[in-house]
Parts: C-alpha cells; sequence; structure tokens
C-alpha cells in the first residue's frame, strides 16, 4: 500500500487541477471592483459598486511545476509506468502541486462626502501546497537494492490545505494629487486546515550489526507531524454527504477557530507618466482552538526480520508479501502520538510590486499631463509586475511584462508574459468593460497550450460580474 501511494502519487497530483495565487491580470486594473483586493491602495474610478453575489469574483489558476497532465496521460504511445519513472527521476523536492480557488460571496463599496472609497464583503477560499517526496518516490519506484547505506528524507514530506471564510472591510483614499493609500481589515473563519510541515528524519537500509538478520532498516532523527482542525468531526460524518454539507457551511460563518489579518497597499505617481504601486496581503494568522488534532511520531527505530531487499517496482507486483511484512512491521514499531491541543498558523503571505509608464493620448479628452485632478491616463501602458508568496520550503515568486490598452473609459484590454516557477512562457489576456450600469471582466493564462490543456503547466480563469456607477 505504501508503495503504491508514493509510485503513482506523482501521477494523481499532476491530474489534479492545481491553483496558484497570482493574479497578474487583474492587478492595476482602476476601472474594476476586484483590483483593490489585490492592492487596498489602488486607483478605483468608481462611485460605488456592488458585486453580483457568487458572481462578482470567480478565479481558477490550474498549474504544477516540472510535470504536466500530458506527461503522464498523454496518448503518445508510450508506458505509462516508464513515464512515471522518467517523471521522478527529473523531479525535485522543490517541485510543488498546488490548488486554489477563490469565490467572491458578497462584494460592495461605495465613496464617502470626502472621497475615501470604502469596501467589504465576503469571500471563500481553499488553498494547497504540496511537495514532491524526492526520496521516498525513488525507495518506491527503484527500491533499495542500490542504494545501501544510502538514507532517504522522509522530511522531503511537506504539504498545507486549508479551507477559509474571509469576512473583510477597506478603506482607499487618495491623499493628494500623486499618492494613493488603502488598508483592509480581515476576519478569518476556518473551515478545515491540514499541516504537515518542518518534518525530519531518514530511512536507510545497512548491513546487519547484531546478525539477527542480513540488513537492518533504520529510521533515524524522525520527528513527523500531522496537524488538523475541523477534520475529525467530518470523519465521524463519514458517508453522510448532507451532514458534512450542513457543518461546512456552518463553519463558513462560525467555526470556533477563528484568525484576524491586514492588507495594506499605496499608488504613487513618480512622474506624469510613471507610476509605482505594491501590496502586501494577508499580514496575519488563524487561532485553531475547536477540534484540532495532531499526530506525532518521533525517534529512533531499527526495523529487523525483513529478509529482503525491496527490489525496483515491476508491473502487477503490487502485493509482493515483503512490503506487506515491512509496512505491518512499521506499524508494530513506529507508535504515533494523537494530541489534541490549540495551535497558530500564519496565513500565506503575498507581495505585490508594478511599476508601469503610461504614453500616447489622455482619456477623456484631457488637454495636459498636469495632474491638476491626479489619476490623468493614457490610452498605452505598459511594465512590471512582480508577485511572490510565503510558502513551507521558501517564496514563490513570478514575473510578468504587460501592455494595457485603454478605449475610452469604458473598455480595456490587457496582455501579459509571466515566468514563474511553473514555466517560462505564458501568455495572459484580460478584458474589462462596461456596459451601462454592468461591470464585466474576464482573464485566461497560458493562451500558447489552449489547443491542448493537457500540456500546459498552468492554467487559469478569472470572471466577474458587478453593478457599478462611475463619478461624476
Amino acid at each position: 500500500m505504501i508503495r503504491w501511494i508514493l509510485t503513482y502519487g506523482v501521477a494523481a497530483l499532476a491530474t489534479f487541477s492545481c491553483f496558484s495565487q497570482n493574479k497578474q491580470l487583474l492587478y492595476g486594473l482602476e476601472n474594476i471592483p476586484q483590483s483593490l483586493m489585490l492592492n487596498p491602495g489602488g486607483e478605483i474610478d468608481a462611485q460605488k459598486h456592488f458585486g453580483i453575489p457568487l458572481f462578482s469574483g470567480i478565479h481558477l489558476n490550474a498549474g504544477s511545476s516540472g510535470v504536466t497532465v500530458y506527461d503522464i496521460f498523454g496518448d503518445d504511445g508510450g508506458d505509462i509506468n516508464t513515464k512515471i519513472r522518467d517523471k521522478i527521476s527529473e523531479l525535485d523536492d522543490k517541485d510543488f502541486f498546488t490548488l486554489t480557488e477563490q469565490l467572491e460571496i458578497v462584494n460592495f463599496g461605495w465613496r464617502s462626502l470626502e472621497g475615501t472609497y470604502f469596501s467589504a464583503g465576503w469571500y471563500q477560499e481553499a488553498d494547497f501546497i504540496a511537495y514532491f517526496p524526492k526520496d521516498l518516490a525513488v525507495l518506491a519506484s527503484e527500491g533499495n537494492r542500490d542504494y545501501i547505506n544510502v538514507p532517504f528524507d522522509i522530511g522531503q514530506v511537506s504539504a498545507r490545505g486549508d479551507a477559509t471564510s474571509v469576512f473583510h472591510f477597506g478603506m482607499n483614499k487618495q491623499l493628494n494629487r500623486r499618492l494613493t493609500i488603502g488598508a483592509r481589515a480581515k476576519l478569518y473563519s476556518s473551515v478545515i486546515s491540514l499541516s504537515s510541515t518542518n518534518n525530519t528524519g531518514t530511512f536507510t537500509t545497512v548491513p546487519s550489526e547484531n546478525g539477527l538478520n542480513v540488513y537492518e532498516h533504520r529510521l533515524q532523527n524522525v520527528d513527523v507531524a500531522f496537524q488538523s482542525s475541523g477534520l475529525a468531526s467530518l470523519t465521524e460524518l463519514s458517508g453522510n454527504r448532507a451532514g458534512i454539507t450542513s457543518k461546512i457551511i456552518g463553519r463558513s460563518l462560525f467555526s470556533g477557530n477563528y484568525g484576524l489579518g491586514v492588507d495594506f497597499g499605496f499608488t504613487y505617481q513618480l512622474t506624469d507618466k510613471v507610476r509605482l504601486s505594491g501590496s502586501a496581503l494577508d499580514i496575519g494568522a488563524i487561532f485553531h482552538t475547536t477540534d484540532t488534532e495532531t499526530y506525532r511520531v518521533r525517534g529512533d527505530y531499527t526495523l529487523n526480520g525483513i529478509e529482503l531487499i525491496f527490489p525496483p517496482i515491476e508491473e502487477g507486483e503490487f502485493t509482493l508479501p515483503y512490503y506487506n511484512d515491512l509496512e505491518d512491521e512499521i506499524e508494530q514499531v513506529v507508535k504515533i502520538d494523537t494530541i489534541s491541543k490549540s495551535y497558530v498558523q500564519t496565513r500565506p503571505l503575498k507581495i505585490n510590486a508594478q511599476l508601469s509608464y503610461n504614453f500616447g493620448k489622455f482619456i477623456g479628452g484631457a488637454a495636459c499631463d498636469c495632474l491638476e485632478k491626479g489619476r490623468i491616463r493614457r490610452v498605452n501602458e505598459t511594465g512590471l509586475h512582480l508577485f511572490a508568496i510565503a510558502r513551507p520550503k521558501g517564496p514563490q515568486t513570478a514575473a510578468t511584462f504587460f501592455y494595457r490598452r485603454r478605449f475610452g473609459s469604458n473598455f480595456s484590454l490587457k496582455g501579459t508574459y509571466t515566468v514563474d516557477s511553473y514555466s517560462a512562457d505564458n501568455i495572459g489576456a484580460a478584458m474589462a468593460m462596461d456596459i451601462g450600469k454592468f461591470n464585466f471582466y474576464i482573464a485566461a493564462d497560458n493562451l500558447l497550450r489552449l489547443d491542448n490543456l493537457a500540456k500546459a503547466n498552468s492554467v487559469s480563469l478569472q470572471l466577474g460580474l458587478n453593478l457599478k456607477w462611475d463619478q461624476e
């Protein structure tokens, strides 16, 4: 069972829809209200807005580093076991698989008489990341016959998943003709949280020193933990779909596991044509106090009694007795402590920074670029956007070159070229438009792979529909 999971885990992970939190296509689009969610200090043209419930913000972005669905399941005549072995050889323990989706439930905003723009709402977010356990995959695929005295790193196992309900309230204020600032307060209600990070330990097969067997299998410096909140009670409802659904919906409002966070952002006109902006999102933490469990195993263990060295995996060999014997012996020797206690988990911090250059004719018939009112815009904008998100094994980053064309104040197109951990040829496009009071946007990534999405390392779709009243 252990061998089967490790060997085919890479294939399963590649099959899932895997998501990233980078929204470079929407960042800086002042004519859509959702841009304030990416930069509370961004510019916004609306006098007030109201997002169509459940349709104002839908974010889906699929991707994985190092492997695609086509690499494993592509109909190219290759043997799937050979493909899996090849990919295991190519990947390393820094490769990852992520899953993030976001759905706005309510989003609205209004401008005060003093000019401050207030916005508030409620959205649901799920975020999952798992790193590829290279050493354990090699052990499962190739066996340890050729790896005597070679330690396999158990600490490469690292994963985290959260489903969270977020209530937020933000303020955006243009201080003068050049500077706009903003902040957003957030209340988190955790629906479910799972994590296993910062693990340590090695598994090594060595010649026996005590004569009890030809080989010994040593687990050394093992410290592996799995934390969860909200999982135990759902497990008790296994098979009761109605009960699980009801509990998840209830937790979206009152989970018992709450947290606080803030977002900050700014936009500054360096010159009449050059604009600098940036934001820091989800500076905060969740305090897990309800329905929590931690499973932890620590110590050093030496396993005897398994006489055969693990051979490489061959097709159809899923019930070989020595693997089953080893699994049984590990379960007898390695004791797992179950602890129910509170724990604190920081949110994945996200950083955005953008430098843009505006050129061409002016929007709205302006005769000069004197910035008397601030926010005088030209039809063309180009620049560089940088993104980073904190992850268990270090930050993941992305750089985006973009060009935007405005067609009046009600319609604009944006094209992007992004280099990130997934690929170096990600071409994306976004459209934002106003039709009367209706504000609509749609954005998609990795357009070069539209003919066969299975070959793409990342694919995204973002769309939304709002009612928006522009400033007079």
